[in-house]
């Protein structure tokens, strides 16, 4: 069985998730950017939706945010999550340290699509600024959606 996934905006501060299941003996399952590709006969399709909780930026409400007040979830399609320090190394085990928060929290790793770092020499502010570029499926919560209705559906 393979499943496919999609995105809708449903108002402000929800997503749906659809999931198309698709009964396909020895098919291989193909992976795009946005998750799985549907593989085989539309005739055994069938298709649910399924509600995410998340918050107004998008992003699922019990995500793990980043520990520090100068580190934050922003609000774009790639989802960077920055972490800005005056020193590099503690921006960057933060970093770790909610990648492996977030693996935990999501059951598998985070798709990181890049790692961006840029300094900002504005009095006042921190002078690193160190960006995970984020798979905005992953930030919302859709893996672990997906695992705990299959779950649900298989009685476990």
């Amino acid at each position: 069985m393979t499943h496919e996934t999609s995105l809708t905006p449903v108002g402000s501060a929800a997503l749906v998730c659809r999931v198309t299941n698709t009964h396909v003996a020895g098919a291989t399952p193909r992976f795009g950017l946005a998750g799985q590709v549907r593989v085989g006969d539309a005739s055994t399709v069938s298709e649910e939706t399924i509600q995410l909780d998340l918050n107004e930026s998008g992003v699922a409400v019990d995500l793990p945010l980043p520990p520090n007040n100068r580190d934050g979830v922003q609000g774009v399609p790639y989802r960077p999550v920055e972490f800005r320090d005056d020193d590099l190394p503690s921006a960057l085990e933060r970093a770790a340290a909610w990648l492996r928060q977030t693996q935990d929290w999501l059951g598998e790793p985070v798709d990181v699509i890049a790692v961006h770092l840029d300094y900002d020499d504005t009095h006042g502010n921190p002078y690193y600024d160190l960006k995970l570029l984020c798979n905005d499926e992953d930030l919302a919560g859709v893996p672990k959606i997906m695992r705990e209705h299959e779950g649900a559906a298989t009685g476990q």
